[in-house]
């Protein structure tokens, strides 16, 4: 593992990090409420948060070096089947020759079709290495816009695809 994060480490550099597309999604639910908060000395800290059903929506985007690009909620998991219609609608139009779209190793990221799609466009693919999370720079992004969903505490699909 740390032989292929090295190498990760000497390539990445070469590339022009204009050219750089970091693919990742994440998921929020109406049951979110934050993780940590304060409460005068001596005294807990109370929160409602939801038992039982709870919606989950996903995000996945884009992130280059000028902002994010190409998002798109779906209405629960991502899988495979979904992650292709993203890249045929959303992800390739958002694309320009010469780009490098980064991958992590998520089942769905290698579904067969992902590749040509991307490459039809003019850009190329390399994955992450294994449990490189911190290799991806949305992953920073993600972690904020989950905090600011938890402090959002929306309870209904609407609430969570506005906040």
């Amino acid at each position: 593992m740390k032989a292929k994060r090295d190498a990760w480490a000497i390539r990445i550099p070469g590339l022009d990090p204009a050219k750089l597309v970091f693919i990742d999604e994440t998921s929020a639910n109406t049951k979110m409420t934050r993780r940590y908060g304060r409460s005068p000395r001596g005294q807990r800290v109370v929160e409602a948060v939801p038992h039982g059903h709870w919606k989950t929506t996903t995000f996945v985007a884009a992130l280059r070096s000028e902002g994010l690009v190409a998002p798109m909620v779906i209405d629960g998991a991502m899988n495979g089947d979904l992650f292709v219609a993203y890249t045929k609608q959303v992800l390739v139009p958002a694309l320009k020759v010469g780009d490098v779209v980064v991958l992590d190793n998520l089942s769905s990221h290698k579904a067969a079709e992902v590749i040509p799609l991307i490459e039809r466009a003019g850009a190329r693919v390399i994955y992450l290495t294994l449990y490189s999370p911190d290799l991806n720079p949305i992953e920073k992004m993600w972690s904020k816009a989950k905090a600011l969903l938890r402090g959002a505490k929306a309870r209904n699909a609407e609430a969570l695809t506005k906040a």
